[in-house]
């Protein structure tokens, strides 16, 4: 989670929510990214797409069965369903997103059957990285 909150802090630098996911596998960091929804213009430039990108262009595949993703917060409907259908064995997630993550609008989990989650590691950091963006912003 340490490498994700990195990659939290590059999206913080650079004005966007910050936001940092990697994927691992077997020990390795195979993905890595942080939103970047304002400087590409694109509303799906989410930090766990962009990891899982880079994850699958690093595999040569697109199926992370294996694989973790390490997500600052909790991932939002569409990052769901996009690890969903890469079948991601496990996601960890550190902040808790009551505003726009999946469990607001999903009564089920939204994974792939198989993929283990869990929540709270690194919590308060990836949460006061939050908490100090906004702030900014009023």
């Amino acid at each position: 989670m340490q490498q994700a909150l990195l990659e939290a802090k590059k999206a913080f630098q650079k004005d966007e929510v910050p936001v940092g996911a990697i994927v691992v596998m077997q020990d390795q960091i195979i993905g890595k990214g942080y939103n970047q929804v304002e400087l590409l213009q694109d509303a799906t430039a989410h930090a766990e797409i962009i990891a899982l990108t880079s994850a699958f262009q690093f595999i040569g595949g697109k199926y992370l069965p294996e694989a973790t993703l390490y997500v600052t917060v909790e991932p939002c409907l569409m990052c769901a369903g996009a690890l969903y259908w890469s079948k991601i064995g496990k996601i960890i997630y550190g902040a808790a997103d009551e505003k726009n993550g999946f469990k607001k609008h999903c009564p089920h989990s939204p994974f792939h059957p198989k993929t283990i989650i869990e929540q709270g590691l690194l919590a308060m950091d990836c949460a006061n990285l939050m908490k100090d963006f906004f702030k900014l912003k009023r």
